[in-house]
């Protein structure tokens, strides 16, 4: 070569190429770990004793204890007619839970029960509408007796898919006897400091926007009637991230359901694992700090694994990590 073009060392050129290379990479791996620090959440983790094979395959304490175990702050137990919580349980039984829960060192984050549905407190059948009053008033003082501030509550429905048996309610009438039951529970709940947490459903047909949601509980003026929000009841149509900025400080205690769009299947069995939906997470929780949310982020599952039912509760455990930046 001639000019300004001088030979080099063949050793050089290499070792030059090598460590530009080097550099480049370094600095794009500083740059992508500086943009992929996960944001870190204030909130709780917990998860509901459904995604538990309870009572079947495993027993209360096996269960708070693999919570535990787990990593989980707290779980959400349910009330029914024939377990650990249920009618036949009294102050004794309940008082003996909270020991048990205290002794292995995690919370209870909530008291909720599918008996809302087969007992509604808006049926036609005035035998089924009395006896779900009567179960929510038990279940308001099965949480004060475990220690509990947190009741979910489902007000009503106009109608229920999913169940036969449930003869579908005009909505001015669905609202009225919604309106009037939680008024008559409302004052033991205020006496006995228990929070009724008013769930969003939209597959019952009643509270289907956040407007309604908004008018129904502050239309009663107490600290003790707020919102149990479910992230996944409303993502069939809606978006979760939404209702969260609106409801603000109303919402007290919440329930992650992982919920997908790509299917059509209207039911329980459109609920996934955390993490395999199309939930917007980082705006869900996002949303959540704007509001100052710094409760429980309840993992609510129903279909508990038939083998190995422990990887579905260290599985949620690490999508939660993840979801509040501890990973």
């Amino acid at each position: 070569m001639s000019g300004p073009y001088m030979p080099m060392d063949r050793r050089k050129v290499l070792a030059g190429s090598a460590m530009a290379a080097t550099a480049l990479l370094t600095g794009a791996g500083k740059e992508e770990a500086a943009v992929a620090k996960p944001r870190r959440y204030a909130m709780k983790k917990s998860i509901n004793l459904w995604a538990f094979p309870y009572p079947e395959k495993m027993n209360l304490e096996q269960c708070l204890r693999l919570a535990k175990s787990a990593g989980f702050d707290a779980v959400e137990l349910n009330y029914d007619l024939d377990n650990d919580l249920s009618p036949k349980s009294g102050a004794k039984e309940y008082a003996a839970i909270r020991a048990l829960a205290d002794k292995i060192g995690i919370q209870i984050s909530g008291l909720c029960s599918f008996l809302f549905w087969p007992y509604p407190l808006t049926a036609n059948d005035n035998a089924k509408r009395a006896r779900g009053f009567e179960l929510a008033a038990k279940m308001t003082q099965a949480a004060h007796d475990l220690g509990v501030e947190n009741l979910l509550v489902v007000p009503g429905a106009v109608n229920i898919p999913w169940r036969t048996d449930y003869e579908p309610v005009p909505n001015d009438v669905c609202d009225k006897r919604a309106r009037e039951a939680v008024a008559k529970l409302l004052p033991n709940a205020e006496k006995l400091k228990v929070k009724l947490n008013i769930e969003n459903i939209f597959f019952n047909g009643y509270l289907m926007t956040p407007g309604e949601m908004i008018d129904f509980v502050d239309s009663y003026k107490s600290e003790y009637l707020k919102v149990h929000f479910d992230t996944g009841n409303i993502m069939m149509f809606q978006f979760p991230e939404h209702w969260i900025k609106m409801l603000g400080k109303r919402i007290q205690n919440v329930h992650l359901k992982e919920y997908t769009k790509k299917g059509t299947d209207y039911s329980l069995e459109t609920f996934r694992p955390l993490l395999d939906g199309t939930t917007n997470w980082p705006a869900v929780m996002e949303s959540f700090e704007q509001t100052g949310y710094r409760g429980y982020l309840t993992f609510e599952y129903f279909h508990p694994y038939s083998h190995f039912p422990e990887a579905l509760i260290y599985q949620t455990a690490d999508s939660l990590d993840r979801l509040l930046g501890i990973k």
